[in-house]
């Protein structure tokens, strides 16, 4: 194990989420008179698209890359590229039982290690904590936003380049991850 992993090639930790962001996005409440109904015009749209995401909690270092779905062969490209970004490292990558992850016909790359999380376990990983800061910049009141992809995409991009290595380690560095790193 020690000559895989050698001085130039080191072992690093993250983290690994999807996001499904699309056009039905939530309204808020509506401040009317007691007993009236608040009228607002809403037709729902169901464009979306997924944002898969990787985050190594220790450093705040995050890889992000935009896939129509969520399944097996998207993933699979996600874990290429991924791989093939973080080439001098051997990442190990902590993530859900999601069908689309524990496929037979997912192939991951040499230098990428899946580990999974207990089933119905989504507190455990922090990259639900980045989803949630993204979903609460999301400006829910521009109309290009609320009925447009692609105005939507280029936001949310906006909102996740935004974020600093520190915020995302402050986000993401729980106590028992960053014990574990420290162990290692």
């Amino acid at each position: 194990m020690a000559a895989f992993l050698g001085p130039e090639r080191p072992l690093r930790l993250w983290f690994e989420d999807e996001a499904r962001l699309g056009l039905h996005l939530p309204r808020y409440r509506r401040v009317t008179a007691r007993g009236v109904r608040p009228k607002q015009p809403f037709q729902p749209l169901y464009e979306y698209y997924w944002l898969y995401g990787a985050v190594e909690p220790k450093t705040g270092e995050s890889f992000y890359l935009e896939m129509p779905t969520l399944d097996q062969d998207c993933f699979t490209v996600f874990l290429a590229e991924f791989g093939r970004h973080y080439a001098a490292s051997i990442n190990v990558v902590v993530l859900a039982r999601a069908p689309a992850h524990t496929a037979d016909s997912v192939v991951v790359q040499e230098n990428v290690v899946l580990l999974f999380l207990p089933a119905y376990s989504p507190e455990l990983n922090p990259v639900e904590r980045l989803w949630l800061a993204v979903r609460q910049q999301i400006d829910v009141f521009d109309g290009a936003v609320r009925t447009e992809l692609e105005a939507l995409r280029e936001h949310v991009a906006g909102i996740v380049r935004s974020f600093t290595k520190s915020e995302v380690a402050r986000l993401t560095g729980y106590n028992y991850i960053l014990d574990a790193v420290r162990a290692l």
